[in-house]
């Protein structure tokens, strides 16, 4: 059969259906997101957000208000339980001194977590670069990324976190007292602050003021004994760091006396949520939340009794 006649017949079969054309399997599904970390400037300095994963938190058990209500919430926002909540921390670079606001989990809540020092990396940084940790409270999912395997992630960095945490969290008095949804915590403090202490790299904050240049903190305690939020200036514009003073942007904007079972203290977390978050909403500031969705910048607006959630413009985040 010539060359011709062959291509005939074969298109001819084709045509009929009697053979199969050739089919490629799609291509597989990738399974892998994008580096967990955003850029904003803010004045002269550059602020990268970086997400250390989400954890899934059963939020109607949670949050202090009838679950149901919780839920109709969530669905009102199209979100389900449990709720797929983000762990955020913040890269500041003032030009002098690279500073990182909070750690995330590290290796204390399993796969999800744990992808801050990648993430650093993926952004142009390596964690012996920075120089200052902020903590804003020591729960697990802010400290654990501080040391991995008993020894410090960030080799040349000194910590400073709030005195009333550190004198809380990494009591043995406390730890046999503390209640037993909380009696967890104390471990992954110990685990995380203890390398840095040894090594003279731990130093609490005894009052408000100041740390770096451009970067000072302010007692915001309640969630935790010695919850701190830190307010970066910078030629006029001003960002403020507030750990965990929100958990639920989709329920506690709207009805911010709802609180959370972490709360150390509900009535001191509502109060120090509601004295940060109408500062903000009068100035104007920029916010950066712990576990607002990633990146977690926004503004504030009063909004009835509670406040409006304005996330940034995508185009800010350069």
């Amino acid at each position: 059969m010539n060359h011709f006649l062959r291509r005939t017949v074969l298109a001819t079969l084709l045509a009929a259906g009697t053979i199969a054309p050739a089919v490629h399997a799609a291509a597989p599904l990738a399974k892998t997101p994008a580096p967990g970390y955003a850029r904003a400037m803010l004045g002269d300095f550059e602020v990268t957000p970086l997400n250390d994963g989400t954890a899934d938190l059963p939020m109607d058990q949670l949050l202090k208000q009838k679950p149901e209500a919780t839920k109709a919430t969530l669905e009102k926002n199209f979100l389900k339980l449990p709720l797929e909540t983000s762990t955020n921390a913040f890269l500041v670079n003032t030009g002098s001194k690279l500073v990182l606001v909070d750690t995330g989990a590290g290796g204390f809540f399993g796969p999800t977590l744990g992808k801050l020092a990648a993430n650093i990396k993926a952004a142009g940084y390596q964690p012996e670069q920075v120089d200052e940790i902020y903590i804003t409270h020591v729960h697990p999912d802010h400290v654990g990324g501080l040391a991995a395997d008993g020894k410090r992630v960030f080799a040349n960095a000194t910590v400073r976190v709030g005195k009333a945490d550190a004198d809380y969290w990494l009591s043995a008095a406390n730890e046999a007292k503390a209640p037993a949804d909380k009696k967890g915590f104390f471990g992954p403090a110990r685990a995380s602050l203890e390398p840095y202490a040894k090594a003279g790299k731990l130093k609490p904050i005894e009052g408000d003021g100041e740390l770096v240049p451009g970067i000072s903190a302010i007692a915001a305690p309640g969630h935790t004994p010695g919850h701190t939020i830190y307010l970066v200036q910078s030629r006029g514009q001003k960002l403020l760091l507030i750990g965990d003073l929100i958990h639920v942007a989709a329920v506690q904007m709207d009805n911010p006396q709802v609180t959370i079972g972490f709360d150390s203290d509900e009535k001191a977390a509502y109060a120090a949520r509601k004295k940060a978050f109408d500062a903000a909403a009068k100035d104007g500031e920029l916010v950066g939340g712990a576990h607002l969705q990633f990146p977690g910048l926004g503004h504030l607006v009063a909004q009835g009794k509670g406040y409006k959630w304005v996330p940034v413009n995508y185009t800010q985040m350069r």
